[in-house]
């Protein structure tokens, strides 16, 4: 089987001979933005949104991305076809660019855009249908008024900290609380409380503006529930019902266990049953299309 081709500057490579500077930026510092996206039954679901978010990310940390938003969205979807790919995961990267050893953004000569896909299964395996085990961890997430969470950057070091403490405790997934002790989201997802038939999840202002996120609060409501936003604490997750962590990799997800208590039976509840077929149907019948 051919290698898979990688989208860099306008050029495709096969994986083997994908490579990047190590002088540029994003090597150096995490100095960048990037993406996660969905391809399903030859659709990119969200594409707009996600395309949308990687260039307010730019924005925020004052990068200009050197190609057009639609420019932006035919590369992936171009990649999507130089790999024969209708059901995949997409990372679309955008770092600073080369420059030197020192930290001025002002050296680098421009951005360097990267596309991946690949093919992409459930990433937590059969434990969608047992439900997930979280552990809060120690770390705190990014403050918003030093790295803001909102921001999708290459520095991913909070969350791969947290990670390895939910690693270290048995956990399938960490819990974060920001410095005030209020709910943040998980390392790689949003977390849903579901609690006497209403729903809660957290202020995204130390969260990440998640397009699973907001895809489950439509569906949510469409269905009758009443979602608020509001800040939460670990006894709101103890005391929950049901838990459900959603993001574009995990898709939407049961937590059955937090901390050595089970949530509500302690199985996959019917709220969040029903959110996952849901969410199953709108991927697989909306989205751009990749092959006209």
């Amino acid at each position: 089987m051919s290698e898979f081709q990688i989208y860099i500057n306008g050029e495709y490579f096969p994986k083997s001979e994908a490579k990047v500077s190590v002088y540029d930026h994003g090597f150096l510092y995490g100095d960048g933005v990037f993406e996660g996206i969905r391809a399903y039954n030859g659709r990119v679901f969200k594409l707009k949104e996600h395309v949308d978010r990687l260039y307010d990310s730019a924005k925020a940390i004052a990068m200009d991305i050197p190609i057009t938003r639609e420019e932006m969205s035919e590369a992936i979807l171009e990649t999507l076809r130089k790999n024969n790919l209708r059901d995949a995961y997409i990372r679309p990267i955008v770092s600073r660019g080369n420059g030197d050893l020192g930290l001025d953004p002002r050296k680098c000569e421009k951005p360097t855009i990267v596309v991946i896909a690949q093919g992409w299964g459930a990433m937590y395996g059969d434990l969608y249908e047992v439900g997930l085990t979280g552990v809060s961890v120690a770390v705190r997430r990014n403050a918003p008024d030093a790295l803001s969470p909102n921001i999708k950057s290459l520095n991913y070091l909070n969350n791969i900290l947290a990670k390895i403490e939910a690693n270290e405790k048995g956990g399938d997934e960490a819990i974060f609380l920001d410095r005030n002790g209020f709910l943040s989201e998980g390392s790689g997802d949003n977390i849903f409380i579901v609690k006497n038939d209403k729903i809660y999840t957290p202020y995204t202002i130390n969260n990440l503006k998640g397009i699973t996120r907001a895809t489950a609060i439509e569906l949510l409501e469409e269905m009758g529930y009443e979602v608020a936003e509001t800040n939460l604490g670990l006894f709101d997750l103890y005391t929950a019902d049901e838990l459900i962590v959603t993001g574009t990799a995990a898709e939407a997800a049961p937590l059955v266990k937090v901390d050595g208590r089970l949530i509500g039976t302690g199985k996959p509840g019917p709220v969040t049953k029903k959110l996952v077929q849901a969410f199953s149907e709108i991927t697989q019948n909306s989205g751009t299309p990749i092959y006209e």
